[in-house]
Parts: C-alpha cells; sequence; structure tokens
C-alpha cells in the first residue's frame, strides 16, 4: 500500500476515535472513578513522553543537556515558578550545557 494510503487511513482512524469520544454516554463521564481514571491516565501519559523525549536517542539511551533543562525545569516548578518561567528556565540551561559542550 503506498505511503499516502496509510496516511489517509491514519486519518481516518484518529478522526473515527474523536468521533466516538463524542458517542460516550454522559453518564459514563460523571462517574467519579473515571474521572479519577482519566486524571491519572494523562499524568502517566505526559510524564512517559517527557521522560522518551528527554533520555531517548534513537534506540538508546542519552544523558545530554536535556537531562539537565529538565532537572531545572523540574526545580523551577517545585519552586512554583510560573509555566513560562519553567519554559525559559528549561531552555536556557540546555542552552547554556550545549555552549558548555555538552551535546
Amino acid at each position: 500500500m503506498p505511503l499516502t494510503a496509510w496516511l489517509l487511513l491514519a486519518c481516518a482512524a484518529a478522526y473515527a476515535t474523536k468521533l466516538a469520544g463524542y458517542l460516550v454516554p454522559p453518564r459514563w463521564l460523571e462517574n467519579a472513578r473515571t474521572t479519577r481514571v482519566a486524571g491519572t491516565l494523562t499524568i502517566g501519559l505526559l510524564a512517559s513522553l517527557t521522560a522518551m523525549n528527554a533520555f531517548g536517542s534513537g534506540a538508546g539511551l542519552a544523558l545530554d543537556a536535556r537531562l539537565g533543562a529538565l532537572l531545572v525545569a523540574g526545580v523551577a516548578l517545585w519552586l512554583r515558578a510560573p509555566f513560562l518561567l519553567v519554559v525559559a528556565a528549561g531552555a536556557a540551561a540546555a542552552a547554556l550545557l550545549r555552549w558548555a559542550g555538552l551535546e
């Protein structure tokens, strides 16, 4: 199958998934357990995405400037800094570490 067909199939699957979300009965979403599970899944998915982007490099593990940026951003979050400052601090830390030679 050509790449275009795979791309269209993926688009259709994504659209069908989104449409299925609208077809869920409202009483299912009002359940306290459903709300708790949905919140937990969101946090887990975001944490795994962050870990993969921070430590992954191809098929291997990379400990580079991204780790330093993540640590600085984590400290800024722990200190309850505004989100824009957290992002700026992480970016500045990555830039400084890369400038210092840590790829």
